[in-house]
């Protein structure tokens, strides 16, 4: 996102894989949503963007070359849960932080809205708890829809693995 407001803020990157219930992979989607360079540049500053300059820059090059209708990646999105997931079946928003992510689904992409489920998977929610019992994960903070994903599903392995012992 260009920010975390989602009324001024909008969508820069979107990704999402499916995972089975031991977080297997299945299956990956991933779209670049154009966004106006004015209101990008415009939006994108302040000490979170400075000190991520280079991922930054790198969203708004890829915005300008790559970037696609919101629409037209929410059209996307939906075809690939229809493909992933059972027809009315249960679809969890999952990651950390994600009632952000939801934030923006809910101005932005009203039909995505619809098909999520109300609970989510927050992994924050792990972190917390596994941090005051003294377990801590280091993710990387890339910034980037694909990299954070790959990231919390590593980071709920994690935390699993410590729980099964």
């Amino acid at each position: 996102m260009t920010g975390l407001d989602p009324v001024r803020d909008r969508i820069l990157e979107v990704g999402a894989i499916v995972t089975d219930w031991n977080l297997n992979e299945i299956a990956r989607f991933s779209a670049t949503v154009k966004v106006s360079l004015r209101l990008a540049k415009r939006r994108m500053t302040g000490d979170f963007w400075e000190e991520n300059a280079k991922v930054r820059d790198e969203l708004l090059r890829q915005n300008s070359k790559k970037g696609e209708d919101a629409q037209k990646v929410e059209e996307k999105l939906l075809e690939f849960l229809n493909k992933n997931f059972v027809r009315n079946g249960p679809i969890y928003l999952a990651g950390n932080s994600v009632h952000q992510d939801q934030k923006f689904i809910e101005r932005w992409w009203p039909q995505l809205n619809s098909r999520l489920h109300y609970r989510q998977l927050d992994v924050s929610s792990w972190k917390i708890i596994m941090e005051q019992q003294g377990v801590k994960f280091i993710k990387p903070e890339q910034h980037r829809a694909m990299d954070d994903i790959e990231g919390s599903i590593e980071e709920l392995k994690f935390y699993l693995k410590r729980i099964k012992k």
